[in-house]
């Protein structure tokens, strides 16, 4: 399989977990640490985004803040990952092995392939939307089925 094609497909599953896990945010009493999480996890596709094409005001974006108010979510969200499917959707193959230079943490200029950013958040999302399942789990509520072989395995007999 391409890369960017795995990368695309990759998204996509992250949308469509993300939003399961969404849906379950919305019924919990305290929704506050999910919604952080979730919200960051649309700061970091911004962030990203803003780092590769070079925006001056990429530096000063957060990773955590804002956090987005619960009914902005599925929006915000949606936007940001458009942002990087239209990218993709943009490039070659090949392209998505050339190096991304960007400013970096410390405000040096760093580099990365484009598909090891893109992996990077892909992995990012799969790691706090399993926090996100601990903590729903914690207020009493059983999570949904989120792993990605529930989405591809069939039952033969």
């Amino acid at each position: 399989m391409e890369i960017k094609r795995y990368l695309t497909e990759t998204f996509r599953f992250n949308d469509r977990m993300n939003k399961a896990v969404l849906a379950r945010i919305k019924e919990l009493p305290d929704k506050a640490e999910a919604v952080r999480f979730f919200s960051h996890l649309i700061n970091s596709q911004y962030k990203w985004m803003a780092r590769i094409v070079r925006d001056p005001k990429a530096p000063e974006m957060d990773w955590w803040e804002p956090a987005y108010p619960l009914e902005e979510l599925e929006a915000r969200w949606d936007d940001s990952l458009r942002l990087w499917i239209d990218y993709l959707d943009e490039r070659t193959e090949d392209e998505m092995y050339e190096e991304k230079r960007f400013v970096g943490y410390d405000g040096g200029e760093w580099t990365a392939p484009l598909k090891d950013i893109a992996l990077q958040l892909n992995y990012h999302s799969i790691h706090h939307r399993a926090q996100i399942q601990t903590v729903i789990r914690s207020q009493g509520f059983e999570p949904d089925f989120v792993d990605y072989i529930g989405t591809v395995y069939r039952k033969l007999s």
